[in-house]
């Protein structure tokens, strides 16, 4: 496979799934106000999570709900926007047409439109029905792709860019909760504690999966332990990056369990870590600065993915 067919597939997925993590980033926030009004005010903790806190003070300034929300789904010249990441998604699927299915096509371009046309109106009265729509539209694509593409090696690609995609904003959208919008003291293991963890369990759509998995009730520690270190559940973060190293190994054709590309190396070490780990030692480590060690960590995976497959090496 061409290396510029693989990155454009492998961003496709990275950017539609970008796309639905920032709904998910700003509806925690929405359900936060609408349950807890006391928090009306934490906008910022949003800002400060995307890693563009520059851009955002440059063009906005002080970060009300309208600003937060315009600069994270509507603003056309912040590139992490949700309306930036489908016209990039669009440009790298015009750009392998040829490759992927036409269904694939055209839903990626209903998608595109659909929040084209909704930030030509702005609707701020609507913004949660357009969060919904905004996540729907994403997991019928992931739908619509795995029933129409070959599971070859370009789907294996597009799986890497989505799963590694969704860990890094799992871990960011935790962090938002465990560190930034932690209530004061007196408040830590109150109602309005609960109230804040079940918000962000429903973000992540988990609330219903961490109640089935025997879950009684609702701590910091069960709920970053389930984001974290479950296996098995889609969103958190260990799953995804034991199926990013599956889809890798399927891709290099390296057995499981060794390496021979430094890829396969921080990909399995990284993995192999989560494996063994316990949310005691996290928490005892300290969660932000775990999980700030943890972007870092799945931002080497992605450089590496770059410098093995994507990278054009010059000709003598």
């Amino acid at each position: 496979m061409l290396s510029r067919v693989a990155d454009a597939i492998y961003w496709l997925n990275r950017y539609i799934e970008r796309a639905e993590n920032i709904a998910r980033f700003v509806d925690v926030n929405l359900n936060l106000l609408l349950d807890l009004p006391m928090v009306g005010e934490q906008w910022h903790p949003l800002v400060l999570t995307t890693g563009d806190l520059a851009f955002f003070q440059q063009h906005y300034g002080n970060p009300t709900a309208e600003n937060v929300i315009q600069c994270l789904t509507f603003d056309s010249h912040y590139p992490n926007s949700i309306y930036s990441c489908m016209r990039a998604a669009r440009e790298n699927a015009s750009s392998i047409r040829e490759v992927i299915s036409s269904e694939m096509w055209l839903e990626v371009n209903s998608f595109y439109a659909f929040v084209r046309d909704a930030a030509k109106s702005q609707p701020q009265g609507d913004i949660a029905d357009f969060l919904a729509k905004v996540k729907q539209a994403s997991h019928s694509f992931t739908g619509v792709m795995d029933a129409t593409m070959t599971h070859n090696e370009g789907w294996h690609f597009g799986q890497m860019g989505r799963l590694l995609e969704r860990a890094d904003k799992t871990s960011r959208i935790l962090d938002v909760k465990y560190y930034l919008l932690l209530p004061s003291v007196e408040d830590v293991g109150s109602s309005i504690d609960e109230l804040g963890w079940i918000a962000l369990l429903k973000s992540a759509s988990a609330y219903e999966m961490y109640r089935k998995r025997g879950q009684h009730r609702i701590t910091p520690a069960g709920v970053a332990d389930f984001l974290i270190l479950d296996a098995e559940f889609p969103r958190a973060i260990r799953s995804c990056l034991l199926h990013v190293e599956q889809y890798m190994y399927k891709v290099t054709g390296t057995p499981i369990g060794s390496w021979k590309l430094p890829v396969e190396r921080v990909i399995g070490r990284l993995r192999s870590e989560l494996d063994y780990l316990t949310i005691e030692e996290i928490i005892s480590r300290g969660m932000h600065e775990f999980l700030d060690q943890l972007q870092t960590q799945i931002n080497q995976v992605d450089q590496e993915i770059f410098n093995t497959f994507f990278a054009l090496e010059a000709v003598a």
